[in-house]
């Protein structure tokens, strides 16, 4: 039996409402890296999207309110990494620090942007754009290079990690 649903005004009702109402869409999780003025600095994100094919963008949706904004928003080279299933660890790491890579095997790439290894996609970035998006701001940027393989992928639904597996 399906439950009543329940409608409301975002713009009235309790946050906490849209909030859970927004976290049953299922997405996948990245981490995003780029280099700060004090070394390398990360976030883990689910706010990303493909956006074109030709040329290849991409946008992601950094808060206002995170401490590490003003770094992201700074940055013309990043890095976008989509998380297997097995990665939840380095994911929760970087949603509570910026700064865990010894905990993690990365690497310098171009631009002095880190590069987490083992992801299931890495995408190198360059901006091309910024946009107000309310309490977050949009980046809109050009993939450079691609580096991806085969596995899991790590979800994030009503607020909890999990994992998928592919449909043929």
């Amino acid at each position: 039996m399906t439950a009543e649903p329940h409608s409301f005004d975002p713009a009235t009702e309790d946050p906490r409402s849209f909030r859970a109402a927004l976290g049953n869409f299922a997405t996948g999780v990245t981490v995003i890296t780029c280099q700060s003025g004090s070394g390398p600095i990360g976030i883990t994100a689910n706010s990303f999207a493909s956006l074109s094919l030709n040329p290849p963008l991409v946008l992601w949706a950094p808060a206002k309110s995170s401490q590490r904004y003003p770094f992201y928003m700074a940055a013309e080279h990043f890095a976008i990494h989509v998380m297997g299933a097995e990665q939840t660890d380095i994911c929760s790491g970087f949603a509570r620090n910026g700064d865990v890579f010894d905990a993690f095997d990365w690497e310098e790439g171009s631009h002095g942007v880190p590069l987490i290894n083992g992801c299931l996609s890495r995408f190198e970035c360059t901006r091309t754009a910024q946009h107000d998006g309310g309490d977050h701001s949009i980046i809109v940027a050009r993939v450079t290079r691609v580096t991806t393989r085969p596995g899991k992928p790590l979800t994030f639904f009503a607020g909890k990690y999990g994992a998928i597996e592919k449909v043929s």
